[in-house]
């Protein structure tokens, strides 16, 4: 498994003992996918495109304790959403070999599988209607709640999101999440490419805030527990899907809500989640139900 183009190491030396990397090729878990020898594919869908290919390409995030993560000088990226991958995969027939990871930000996740660039995006990957009318969205595979990230300093003044009117908050470019504390509970927001970019801006006090799920924010707090801290309780649903395109390939979609049931039925989806996020604390939940394809 190697990465389908140079992805930029922007993640801050703080982040180099990430809990989500365990310095493995095979992603990081040492768990192993199941290989398909002969995918359940309908004909003519772009799941079929994808099994008869030699290799895939997946956008996932790169920046993300504990779902998308790239330890430096590593060249597979570790995390939860990259043993979903691994699993997905592997029911198109694909080997961990045969996996090539494509950095995916936020704001590029539509335009990447609509140009091509990548065939699959798992990069906890909001699943809403106004993604889902450009972009196929199957599952979700994952549920969280948005929380916020503060300075110790300030978890008395900004312990939740009713603390944010007029308080600077950041998260990545394109998000559901700044989106959400901007329009309904009046922060000032302040987008970045990258949560690790914004994490930086919250340490060196550029920002009061950071905000997006709260698995991973847990990520990034265990990285500098003296200075950083998540508050509150989640306010919001993160449900999180697996994009492709074209977004009315029903029988795409339906081959990747089998893949996910799959994977909860072999007990793979819980080994994967107490191996990446269940590392931070966060106790195994219950798996969400996919949605129907339609």
């Amino acid at each position: 498994m190697r990465l389908a183009r140079p992805i930029a190491l922007a993640a801050s030396a703080v982040l180099m003992m990430s809990l989500a990397a365990c310095g493995e090729d095979e992603g990081g878990s040492g768990l192993e996918a199941p290989i398909a020898e002969e995918p359940n594919v309908e004909e003519g869908s772009k799941a079929a495109e994808l099994a008869s290919q030699d290799t895939i390409t997946i956008g996932v995030k790169t920046d993300q304790p504990g779902i998308g993560f790239l330890e430096p000088g590593a060249d597979v990226p570790t995390g939860f959403d990259i043993e979903v991958a691994k699993y997905i995969a592997g029911q198109l027939g694909f080997s961990p070999d045969q996996i090539e990871w494509e950095e995916t930000v936020s704001d590029n996740r539509e335009p990447f599988l609509q140009q091509g660039t990548v065939d699959l995006v798992v990069a906890s990957y909001s699943i809403t209607d106004e993604r889902r009318d450009v972009v196929g969205q199957a599952g979700p595979y994952y549920v969280t709640g948005q929380q916020l990230l503060v300075r110790e300093e300030d978890k008395e003044n900004i312990t939740g999101p009713d603390d944010l009117k007029d308080v600077s908050v950041c998260s990545v470019t394109g998000s559901t999440s700044l989106e959400t504390v901007e329009e309904e509970y009046g922060a000032v927001a302040k987008p970045f490419d990258t949560y690790s970019a914004c994490v930086r801006q919250l340490q060196n006090e550029t920002v009061d805030a950071v905000t997006t799920d709260g698995a991973i924010l847990l990520g990034y707090a265990a990285q500098d527990p003296d200075n950083l801290e998540v508050v509150g309780e989640p306010f919001s649903e993160e449900r999180y899907g697996v994009g492709y395109f074209p977004p009315d390939d029903t029988a795409t979609c339906q081959f990747i809500v089998d893949a996910i049931n799959s994977m909860y039925d072999d007990g793979y989806w819980a080994d994967a989640f107490e191996a990446t996020l269940g590392e931070s604390g966060v106790e195994t939940p219950e798996p969400p139900e996919p949605d129907a394809c339609s």
